[in-house]
């Protein structure tokens, strides 16, 4: 049993690799988590919100500006973000 938060386009299962094309315009791709990353295609409005803005200093601090796997890997666990995220109005 799931639940669908409003804003978050997942990436669908056995996909091949992104291209910047899968990407809706108004949003962008972050991977979460901490061994396995997963893929979340999200809203820019969320660069709007402070606490956003902190996990991008976090992932600036951790990878800085090579990523590659073609989105911006965020360096929490994926139950971490989508609580934190949940929060956010699109």
């Amino acid at each position: 049993m799931g639940f669908r938060l409003p804003g978050i386009v997942h990436a669908k299962k056995n996909q091949a690799p992104s291209k910047s094309l899968d990407v809706p315009k108004g949003y962008f791709a972050v991977y979460v988590g901490e061994s396995k990353k997963k893929r979340f295609v999200i809203p820019v409005s969320y660069l709007n919100q402070s606490s956003f803005q902190d996990l991008l200093s976090l992932a600036e601090e951790e990878f800085g500006y090579d990523h590659p796997m073609g989105g911006i890997t965020i360096p929490c666990s994926e139950d971490a973000f989508l609580d934190l995220t949940s929060g956010f109005s699109v």
